[in-house]
């Protein structure tokens, strides 16, 4: 329905109209008087009188009203932007479904686009090449397998290696140690560890062999060694205070001022959803929010509002991975891992240095 008393909300629609803002596309049409016509905002025919516009929800109630669909810009279909995602949608899925790896040639076919545009608009959607994507997906479908205690071989097969060399060689890196480790719980792993405290109160840094794997935020060293015991249940840890202290400096710089860029090798451990995610989070430039709800849309799952709430709080890297940028709709602040008050004060930080 039409909002008529709302006229805050009104200006703000026909500065989208004016700005032809593709961001506004399915948020609203505006109908004008005059032609008989409703449009979506970033529609490129000239700009009418704003006396003559009127404002609706949506296509159904611009119809409803009397109005017909503008032929260029067809606003009661997807949005251009929401069709190209559409695709992106649909060519996970086909990876999904698929027993074997797929070439970029194959799944481009798939959705009837040239690999070259396909390879750059997945990118764009997900955050992952597809070639990314697919690996991440058999990494996430190897820790099932081994998880409910799957031979390794047959986890493997299962998760669509295709052989046992090729398993070897990505499988080791994927999970963050030995297939054989990971079904055990990560047994005999080494981690190495420092707590310490920072203007954001007490912290702690793990190291594996393959990088930062941890970066935990708490009110006690405690509380967070048990947190480390837990992320890592049959791991051998190792307080090293010396081993690699001038990697735990980097870390806590980087708490204190938070920047866009992180120097240190991670070693990012989760599922093919959760890294969509996380990759998602880590484009946000310091000092600016987000909603869950435009996460999930910017990684092509707009339904999925409350799984992307799910990997923020799985997050194990503070800060590195910032959940502390996302917000629910109206900008208030939700939840927060390590506490909402260290969130309030994280964004307070950013907003300081933009400030600089």
């Amino acid at each position: 329905m039409k909002n008529t008393n709302d006229i805050t909300a009104d200006d703000s629609r026909w500065l989208a109209v004016e700005t032809r803002d593709s961001r506004a596309d399915g948020e609203f049409v505006f109908a004008v008087k005059t032609t008989g016509i409703f449009c979506r905002p970033s529609c490129t025919a000239r700009h009418p009188l704003r006396k003559n516009v009127l404002f609706f929800a949506d296509p159904h109630g611009a119809k409803e009203a009397g109005f017909r669909p503008c032929k260029r810009c067809q606003p009661d279909k997807l949005a251009p932007e929401q069709q190209r995602a559409e695709r992106i949608i649909q060519a996970c899925r086909i990876i999904e479904s698929s027993p074997d790896p797929l070439t970029l040639e194959a799944l481009a076919a798939r959705v009837a686009m040239s690999p070259f545009h396909f390879h750059r608009l997945f990118k764009s959607v997900i955050g992952l090449t597809p070639n990314a994507w697919q690996k991440a997906l058999r990494t996430q479908k190897l820790r099932d397998q081994l998880a409910q205690g799957e031979s390794v071989t047959r986890a493997a097969y299962d998760a669509g290696y295709q052989s046992g060399s090729q398993f070897y060689q990505q499988a080791d890196a994927a999970l963050g140690m030995t297939a054989r480790q990971y079904r055990q719980g990560g047994e005999r792993v080494a981690i190495r560890f420092v707590v310490g405290a920072c203007q954001l109160g007490e912290f702690l840094v793990a190291q594996s062999e393959r990088g930062i794997c941890a970066i935990l935020l708490g009110n006690t060293a405690e509380a967070l060694i048990a947190e480390l015991e837990t992320l890592f249940p049959k791991a051998k840890l190792i307080s090293d205070d010396d081993g690699f202290a001038g990697r735990v400096a980097q870390v806590v710089s980087f708490l204190e001022r938070p920047s866009g860029h992180f120097d240190l090798p991670l070693d990012i451990q989760g599922t093919a959803f959760q890294q969509q995610v996380w990759q998602a989070l880590r484009a946000i430039p310091p000092g600016e929010t987000v909603s869950y709800q435009k996460i999930a849309e910017r990684i092509g799952k707009p339904g999925a509002v409350r799984a992307v709430a799910g990997a923020c709080a799985a997050n194990r890297l503070a800060v590195v991975i910032p959940c502390h940028r996302v917000v629910r709709n109206d900008g208030t602040l939700s939840g927060y891992r390590w506490g909402v008050e260290r969130k309030q004060q994280l964004l307070n930080i950013e907003a300081g240095q933009r400030k600089e």
